[in-house]
């Protein structure tokens, strides 16, 4: 304390410092998005305390959700987007993507939901960007890319990032991420295979699984490679494929 300092004026400091906030809002997180809360948060109301009125954007990604794990934000009974000013009194509720199902009534938080689904895999997910091209889904991959190219590709082509890198689907331009939440590569894309509803799109034998280009017919029951190639042929690899698919299917079943 200075010299002539009143005792009781830094006492009055201190709490003004220390205390949450004189406004509140009533904040829930609804499914998986429980996955991104610390364990005492997860699947209850959550007090958000503050000042001054701050977008929800920004008080969900607070909390450690990214904004692309959101597709619908209800404030009050009323549908919302990113930009809406959280309010003294406010009741929240935070839903995640809704990509197999169609929510076009209400606000979405995005230009448009990816109803052609493709995808651009980080550099830490190369075995799941295989798998997922094994069972024929257009899957962009590079050992290289960096956090920004990753943006740029995903808007650039409107793929759908995958990730377990937080900080990327917290990047404002980003509009369509996942956060894959398995270790294992098969299980991996068996949750990316059931969050986006994607069991009846299957097509094995249709994307080469070293660079992501269309398999096309040579005149007989080989395929090769349209962009490397690379030639595919019935043998004894064709049937431990199929059981792989197979594997990742059931998996990924209800």
């Amino acid at each position: 304390m200075t010299q002539g300092q009143n005792p009781s004026s830094e006492a009055a400091m201190t709490e003004s410092r220390t205390r949450p906030g004189d406004k509140s809002a009533s904040i829930r997180f609804y499914a998986e998005l429980n996955d991104f809360l610390s364990p005492e948060r997860r699947f209850t109301d959550i007090e958000h305390h503050f000042y001054v009125p701050g977008g929800v954007k920004d008080v969900i990604e607070s909390m450690g959700v990214p904004h692309t794990e959101v597709d619908l934000i209800v404030a009050n009974g009323e549908s919302v987007d990113f930009s809406y000013p959280v309010n003294d009194g406010d009741r929240i509720s935070v839903y995640p993507v809704f990509e197999s199902v169609d929510i076009s009534p209400v606000i979405r938080l995005r230009p448009r939901p990816l109803r052609t689904t493709r995808f651009v895999a980080d550099a830490n997910l190369g075995a799941l960007a295989r798998y997922l091209r094994l069972m024929g889904f257009d899957v962009l991959y590079d050992a290289g890319y960096r956090d920004r190219q990753l943006v740029e590709v995903s808007l650039a082509d409107r793929r759908c990032i995958l990730t377990r890198d937080v900080g990327v689907l917290k990047r404002g331009a980003v509009t369509h991420g996942y956060f894959v939440r398995a270790v294992d590569p098969k299980m991996q894309a068996a949750e990316v295979v059931a969050r986006f509803d994607l069991t009846g799109d299957i097509e094995p034998f249709t994307r080469c699984a070293n660079c992501n280009g269309v398999l096309v017919p040579t005149g007989s029951s080989d395929t090769r490679c349209a962009d490397c190639g690379q030639l595919y042929w019935k043998g004894s690899h064709h049937d431990r494929i199929l059981a792989v698919v197979d594997e990742i299917t059931n998996a990924a079943a209800p």
